[in-house]
């Protein structure tokens, strides 16, 4: 039992919520549709969270890394070569999801119906004034995220630059990021409640057939995250940095067994960092400093947890997403991967939030919640391993490459 309730393990509580949810939705469908307002509360508690969490990532994630300075063409390099690969991987997920439509092809005792908005007609006017904020109270609600993370990407810019005077600043900022993921933490560990909540109604409501889309979801999300690592890293990497394909994959799959079995990009940093200048031959100059970067910033995983997530949803309830809408997507994932929190179950927090902005249904977060230790593993393996990819591009790209 102790180790059940160790703060690292919080996907075995998650598994057994959802078992208990599986439980109570069959025996007792009727008290499990009226035992959702618990699993809403989840979801309210973590889009309570939304905002916060976001300001605080990306000022820090910008404020402490002032080293950029010393380092100004290779950053700029690397986080042009950052927001290409993240670019490049979602259309790679998209093409696959779009082969596979998760959501497609299930047989439900009840169809699921979506009756909300799923947000207005996207035209490139818009997206620039809403990128403006209109006014602090309007930056603080969640239908305006995205002018919320570009007045936090300013306001950092500022501090950097004020150096020393903004001194008191930082430390309030770092201060308030530890309360705020400290709160999140302690939010996160009502997820076996309410994902078991959400799990029974869900099961009550749409019958056993949630399984195969569940199933299918996940059968999607590992073979997109196959797809990104074969276009977007090890051909880049085999023809442009000329690495041996056997000593690239070797190398790959010691950091895999990291990731697989912490699936936390930080976890596997000194790995990452050790394979890629003793086995790879990268420079250690510069795999010290973007390593670390991209374990900050560079997520290609997250391209493909996105991607996967809004084609599963607009399937499922048979919404018809435009092809300029899943463009916008791309666009503000970009973004919200920039400020994935570092603490289990993470992903959950940005999923809610990537589904919010675009006003598409929350409630198949609990049911992939209780499997997402499962995706997580492929999402964070991907997103190392891009790190390791790109580290070795901006390294041949400077001449620098040892072997």
């Amino acid at each position: 039992m102790k180790t059940v309730f160790k703060k690292e393990n919080l996907f075995i509580r998650i598994a057994i919520g959802f078992g208990a949810g599986i439980l109570l939705g069959t025996l007792a469908p009727q008290f499990s549709i009226d035992a959702k307002i618990i699993g809403d509360v989840y979801l309210n508690l973590i889009k309570m969270m939304v905002i916060p969490v976001l300001i605080c990532a990306v000022m820090t994630s910008i404020i402490n890394s002032a080293n950029l300075a010393s380092l100004r063409r290779i950053a700029v390099k690397t986080v042009l070569l950052y927001v290409v690969m993240f670019l490049a991987s979602f259309a790679a997920a998209f093409g696959v999801a779009m082969l596979i439509r998760p959501g497609l092809g299930v047989v439900f005792e009840n169809q699921p119906v979506f009756e909300g908005e799923t947000g207005v007609q996207i035209r490139v006017s818009q997206v620039l004034i809403g990128m403006l904020p209109h006014s602090f109270s309007d930056i603080l609600s969640a239908k305006c995220i995205l002018p919320m993370l570009l007045l936090s990407i300013l306001l950092s810019a500022v501090i950097v630059a004020m150096g020393e005077r903004a001194r008191p600043v930082t430390g309030f900022i770092n201060g308030l990021k530890d309360i705020v993921f400290r709160l999140l933490s302690i939010i996160m560990e009502t997820s076996p409640i309410g994902v078991m909540s959400l799990m029974a109604y869900s099961i009550a409501e749409y019958g056993t057939g949630l399984f195969m889309a569940i199933g299918k979801y996940i059968m999607c999300c590992w073979l997109a995250c196959i797809a990104v690592y074969i276009i977007v890293f090890f051909i880049p990497v085999r023809l442009y940095v000329k690495t041996d394909a056997r000593t690239f994959l070797s190398a790959c799959g010691k950091v895999a067994l990291m990731t697989l079995s912490t699936t936390s990009s930080a976890a596997t940093l000194p790995t990452t960092i050790r394979v890629s200048i003793e086995e790879l031959g990268a420079p250690a100059a510069i795999s010290n400093f973007t390593l670390p970067l991209g374990c900050t910033i560079n997520m290609c995983g997250g391209a493909c947890s996105f991607c996967c997530l809004a084609v599963f949803v607009s399937d499922f309830y048979s919404l018809d997403l435009p092809l300029l809408q899943f463009a916008a997507m791309a666009i503000i994932a970009t973004l919200l991967n920039m400020a994935a929190p570092g603490i289990p179950g993470g992903g959950i927090v940005l999923m809610t939030s990537f589904l919010t902005i675009f006003g598409l249904p929350l409630d198949l977060i609990g049911p992939i919640a209780a499997f997402y230790r499962l995706i997580d593993m492929a999402f964070t393996t991907i997103n190392v391993e891009g790190d390791v990819a790109a580290n070795l591009i901006i390294a041949k790209s400077e001449g620098s490459m040892l072997k």
